[in-house]
């Protein structure tokens, strides 16, 4: 069973001195990527990895991040999410020389199979060499629910996050619908949609009712998301750091409830999958204004953030945008 969760109010926020994130999977890798730099945060890309010239880093429909801290001398390193197949996850995290044995915990930012499709593989591959205590952070109950795509009327199951073979794992699923004190980082709990922001993406799942689940059966409704939740952090003297995975329930109710949630009002980076990659122009158009009010530092695109968010930034953010890879690794507060 999951742990119960006890919301702070109000919301105690830990502060870092500094945080790295590595791009373990994601949909485009370049080897040959020139020297970026930036005013905020550190770049590192990776083009062959020493000792490995026979094989290269691969890319693949989904986002894995690897998060690592540090606080008054002291680490802490989460994954989060897991790409969309174990033989990616497993194969970057191996070339990029990250270390389950050091692994704090593991996060899900929101059920979806390119998500959490590598997790299950990951774990088991790695299960002995890592910590005894280790915990799953995901969004909430919903987050075990079963997803599916396609017509309502012939519907495709994309499967669901498997608690049983969590728990055999000996990992403790812990759901964080209120916000969460993680070791160094915080998860923003449940997203509120206060903004103009349209929740999107196509999976959907049974509608709960008070019929039983066979009386249920057979009547899908469009997946609102409840589970999606951020990761988090505060790096001293620069400001909040927001991790959307996915952003389904939107970019900007993301850094608004993140910002509500610590008390924190300066933005210095948000990063991750956007899910702006269906989005008409004027809609793109509207985030990136009420993104420039905001005043982020940083802004690094990933995963479903698609060009023409990408190209928009580059007309009116320019100085804020990083673009990524896989195997890249962005540090701040340095």
């Amino acid at each position: 069973m999951s742990q119960p969760l006890v919301a702070r109010k109000p919301f105690d926020a830990p502060i870092v001195d500094q945080l790295a994130v590595r791009v373990v999977v994601d949909s485009r890798y370049e080897r040959f990527l020139p020297k970026m730099t930036h005013a905020f945060t550190v770049i590192e890309n990776v083009g062959q990895v020493p000792g490995r010239q026979m094989t290269s880093l691969a890319c693949e429909w989904g986002l894995s991040l690897h998060l690592e801290s540090m606080r008054a001398g002291q680490k802490a390193q989460f994954m989060l999410d897991f790409g969309f197949t174990p033989e990616i996850v497993l194969r970057n995290a191996d070339l990029l020389d990250i270390d389950p044995m050091k692994i704090d915990g593991l996060i899900l930012s929101h059920a979806h199979r390119d998500h959490f499709g590598g997790m299950i593989g990951f774990i088991m591959q790695h299960r002995k060499k890592m910590k005894r205590d280790l915990c799953f952070y995901n969004g909430g109950e919903e987050g075990f629910r079963e997803k599916f795509l396609g017509d309502p009327k012939d519907p495709i199951s994309w499967g669901a996050v498997d608690r049983t073979m969590l728990t055999a794992q000996f990992v403790t699923p812990v759901c964080c619908h209120e916000p969460h004190h993680l070791d160094h980082a915080f998860t923003t709990g449940f997203i509120e949609r206060t903004t103009f922001e349209e929740v999107s993406g196509g999976s959907m799942v049974y509608e709960y009712d008070h019929f039983t689940e066979a009386e249920r059966r057979g009547k899908l409704v469009k997946d609102t998301h409840p589970d999606e939740h951020a990761t988090c952090y505060i790096v001293q003297g620069r400001g909040l750091v927001v991790i959307s995975s996915c952003g389904h329930v939107g970019l900007i109710n993301t850094i608004k409830q993140a910002m509500a949630v610590s008390g924190v009002s300066k933005l210095h980076a948000v990063l991750g999958g956007f899910h702006l990659v269906t989005a008409p122009q004027d809609y793109i158009d509207r985030t990136v204004t009420e993104l420039q009010a905001l005043a982020p530092d940083v802004v690094i695109p990933m995963h479903c953030s698609g060009i023409d968010f990408i190209e928009t930034m580059r007309r009116r953010m320019p100085a804020q945008l990083v673009t990524t890879n896989v195997g890249s690794r962005f540090t701040f507060g340095v």
